[in-house]
Formats: structure tokens, sequence, C-alpha cells
């Protein structure tokens, strides 16, 4: 007898543990993450522009933003990272043959898992864990017809003319798709991940006419005065500290006031199509945030926003005299704008410098963020944080083998002890790495080199614009931390030998003239776009 009593109370235990764990689970946060794409650290209004970003402005003012938020430089390298919380090559590349995705990971875990936009890494996201995918899976397309690597849940994606009433634009069809997914998520009753990735404001420039003509003159008096304004908003909103000096245009940018009246409408022109890509996309955004609270979960969301590299440099104009809402227009802007994109920083995408690998950071989560609303942290932070982040918050499993591949030991940290108000164990080390660009961050001091010029030294805490050089001041740090970046290359990064060549003894020529005392550069010729 008492042995059936012993039985039921051990029975009654393992419900009420298993129904414990059930409400656990039910009780576990959505998590909405979404990634821009060649996003400037100062292209939104709460980071120092004055383009219009009103959603992601009232995220930043209800929730935390970062000031020191790292990405790889480029695209794809980034989406790696961010899908596998490892470094790029570390996790196979775009292959992601020795990476587990974060869909892969929270789908195990009992989550809903969707994604919608650019994919950028070989198969599709329905490979990879994401039960819905709607999006292209080339690195760049044209906004308004698309291209042929557009897929709907693995099937091929004929691009409509109009879609959902008004003309096809790529950045209303990802909010489109991630609503739809949105209900899919719901109906599930299961806590949810649901990842965007906006191909903009990434070249071509591409956008409707009406919001363009809304930035019409905005952006006449150019870059030199367009920076030093948003230098000053940083200033004053605390985005930057008062030590973080605005850094200097450089030798390959020309004065504004230098280039021929042409040339400034030119360069005016196209600024305003780059505001009215991200103006559109916040407008997306703010559709997704009413579409969350509208089904609900508003308030137990996780929502992460940030973007994959700095803003870009690259000149690829063609079309150049075709309106930017005609679907047949190429334009790009280049160096110039991308300089005031990334204020106060130095370089840009592609590069390891500042510029290159940090961008805004904002987390907002009603229920679990437990920072005073509006606040900043300086803790660094990393895309490879995600995956810990998602895994601490979800109660789930890293694993060391899916199908065929064996995964690498996981390199980020969680970001929820940041979430709630602590000082979290960071990272000793963080590695970056993009072709022939390179760094090294441990504690306050950073290591780089671009394009294989010689090492430079800066402290992050007192300098973090890069205008100090200190390798010639401290020479046996510098020879300590080149060392740990090739261990790190080659045993974690698994880089072969071509990209481990030593780095040479001279700048490369991307860096400011050594007189940058009064804050100033010499103008050089604007090489002009092609027609």
């Amino acid at each position: 007898m008492h042995r059936f009593f012993r039985s039921l109370v051990r029975t009654a235990f393992v419900l009420s543990f298993v129904f414990s764990l059930k409400a656990r689970a039910d009780d576990r946060p959505n998590i909405v993450l979404i990634m821009a794409d060649d996003l400037g650290y100062s292209d939104l209004g709460c980071y120092g522009s004055s383009i219009e970003t009103p959603v992601l402005d009232g995220l930043a003012a209800d929730g935390l933003r970062f000031r020191s938020f790292y990405n790889t430089a480029k695209c794809h390298s980034s989406r790696v990272s961010l899908l596998t919380g490892l470094y790029c090559d570390q996790a196979g590349s775009s292959k992601l043959s020795r990476g587990a995705t974060i869909a892969e990971v929270l789908q195990r875990a009992g989550y809903f898992t969707a994604m919608s936009g650019k994919w950028h890494l070989t198969k599709e996201p329905t490979d990879f864990g994401f039960q819905r995918y709607f999006g292209h899976l080339s690195g760049a397309c044209n906004f308004f017809t698309g291209d042929d690597s557009f897929r709907l849940d693995g099937k091929k994606f004929d691009i409509p003319e109009r879609l959902n009433g008004r003309r096809f634009y790529t950045t209303h069809a990802i909010t489109d798709y991630a609503l739809d997914f949105l209900d899919d998520a719901v109906d599930s009753k299961k806590p949810f991940l649901l990842y965007l990735a906006y191909n903009a404001p990434h070249y071509p420039l591409h956008a409707p006419e009406e919001d363009v003509k809304k930035y019409d003159g905005r952006f006449d008096e150019g870059w030199d005065k367009i920076r030093a304004r948003r230098y000053r908003k940083q200033l004053k909103t605390g985005v930057v500290p008062k030590k973080w000096k605005n850094a200097p245009r450089p030798d390959h940018v020309p004065a504004f006031k230098s280039i021929s009246e042409s040339e400034k409408q030119w360069e005016a022109d196209r600024m305003e199509v780059f505001a009215a890509m991200v103006d559109v996309m916040d407008k997306n955004i703010g559709r997704l945030v009413k579409g969350l609270k509208d089904k609900g979960v508003w308030e137990n969301t996780l929502f992460l926003f940030c973007a994959d590299n700095g803003a870009c440099p690259f000149e690829r104009t063609r079309g150049r005299f075709l309106k930017p809402w005609d679907e047949k227009s190429y334009w790009t802007y280049d160096a110039s704008w991308a300089y005031a994109g990334n204020t106060p920083f130095r370089l840009y995408k592609q590069n390891q410098h500042e510029g290159g690998i940090s961008s805004p950071m904002i987390a907002h989560w009603p229920k679990g963020l437990k920072t005073k609303p509006g606040s900043f942290t300086d803790q660094p932070g990393h895309l490879i944080d995600y995956m810990a982040t998602f895994i601490d918050v979800a109660n789930a499993k890293y694993p060391k083998q899916i199908g065929d591949r064996k995964i690498q030991p996981l390199q980020g940290k969680s970001l929820l002890p940041i979430f709630q108000g602590k000082k979290r164990e960071g990272h000793d080390t963080l590695y970056f790495h993009f072709g022939s660009d390179r760094a090294l961050r441990q504690g306050d001091w950073k290591l780089v080199s671009a394009k294989l010029g010689r090492w430079e030294l800066y402290d992050m805490k007192n300098d973090r614009t890069e205008l100090n050089d200190l390798s010639a001041k401290y020479p046996e740090r510098v020879a300590a931390m080149s060392k740990e970046w090739f261990r790190m290359a080659k045993d974690v990064d698994h880089l072969g030998e071509k990209q481990l060549k030593p780095t040479k003894e001279k700048l490369s020529s991307l860096n400011f003239r050594k007189d940058t005392s009064s804050g100033s550069a010499k103008s050089g010729k604007k090489k002009k776009a092609k027609k």
C-alpha cells in the first residue's frame, strides 16, 4: 500500500515538473532579429542622422543602445557570424559546413522559425532550420524587379508587378511576408524566431518617387557639413562621448566645396535616395511592430536591430541619368558619403577600422529588459553573441553535430546580463578579418591593419576614432597581439596560408596623412561617375 502511495506521489511530482517545464517554455520570449544592409553607424536618427527614422528612434528611447557593437565589415561574413555564433571561416564561410544556425538550434528547442529577406549564402534558409522563408538568395538585387534568386519556402518566386495593391518594392515585400509568417507563428502556439534581413540601403539606390522627393534639398550642403552636424548631435544625445574626436576627412575624399556645381547636385541627389531607402525601411519596421502589438505578443518579444557592416564606399554607378524610381537605373554612392555615414569613425565596409565594423544595435524587450529606458551600454558586443543570447533566453542547447556537419565550439557570449543591467563577463579577445584587413581587440586595446599595411595600435576607451596610433610607443603589445591574431586566424578561424601573409612595414594608402592635428585633410580630385 505504501508503495502504491509513493508511486502516486512520484507520478504527481513528475507531472508537476513536466507541466512546470511546459509553462516555463511557453513563457520564453519571442525573438525578432532585424539586420540592415550597408547602414553606417550614424545613419539612424537615434545615432546622429537627420534621416527620419521615428520607429527605430522610439525603440531606442524605450530600450537600450550599444555604443560598441561589432560586425565583420562585410555582407556575407556578417550573416555567417549572426547565424552561427562563430567567426566566418570557422563556420565554413557561406557553406556553413562547420556551423549550426540559430534557426536549427531554436527549432530543436520548440521554436517556430521564419526568415524574410537577403540570404547571400549557399543553399537556402529552408535547408538550415527556417520553416518559412521569403526573399532573395543573392547579395543584392533590383529593388523593383528583383532577380531570379527569389524564393518562397524553397520554390522559385516570380516577381509580380504589384504586390498587395502597390508596385513591387523589395523592402515592402520583405515585410509583407514577414507579417504572413507572424500569423503562422502565433497560430503555432509556440515562441518564435523571426529574422528579417532587409537589403536596404544596399545599392542599387532605388526608392519610390514620393519617398525620394521627400528629401529633396536636404543634402545640398554636402558631406563635410553633414558629418559635422551628425557629430554634434551624437555628442548632444550621448551616442558619442566627448573624448572620442570626430575623425577628419581623409585624403581620398575631396572637400565638398571643391567639386563642381553639377557634381554637387549629383552627389546630393544620390544621398537623397539613400535617405529614402532608410526611411522606407523604418516605416516597414513600424508595420512589423504594429503587427506584433496587434497579435498581443509585443510585451514578451526580444526585438533586436543591427547592421552587417559600415557604410559602403564602392562607386559602381551606371545609368546615372535615369531617375532612381526607374527600374532600369543603377545608382550607388561612394566613399564621400560613406565617410559621413560612419561618423565619427574612420574607413568603411571591408575595413576592420571602426568605420567598417561598428554598427548601431538597438535592443527592446518590454518584459525582459531591465536597463533604464533610452540608456546606452559601452560593453562591447558582436554578431557572434546572438547565438549564445538566444540559447540563454530559450533554454536551448548548442549542438556538437547536425547531420554530417561537425559543429565548431561556440565563440559568442550571451548578451542577457547586459539586458538585465549587469556587467557581463565579456570577451577576452575579439578577432576580426576580411580579405587583407585585420584587427584584434583585447580589453581597451585594438590592433588593426588595412590592406596588409603595418599594424596600428589604439586605446579604444579614449580614442575609439583611431587618431592616435600608439604602436611605436608599445611595440611589445603590438608583437603580442599580432601573434595572437595569427594564432586565432590559423587555429580558430581556419584561414589558409594565402590569408596569413605578414603585414607590410608601411601604412595603407587608405590612412590619413600624418598631420591631422588641425582636423583637416587636403583635397583630392574626385573621380567622376561613369555615364
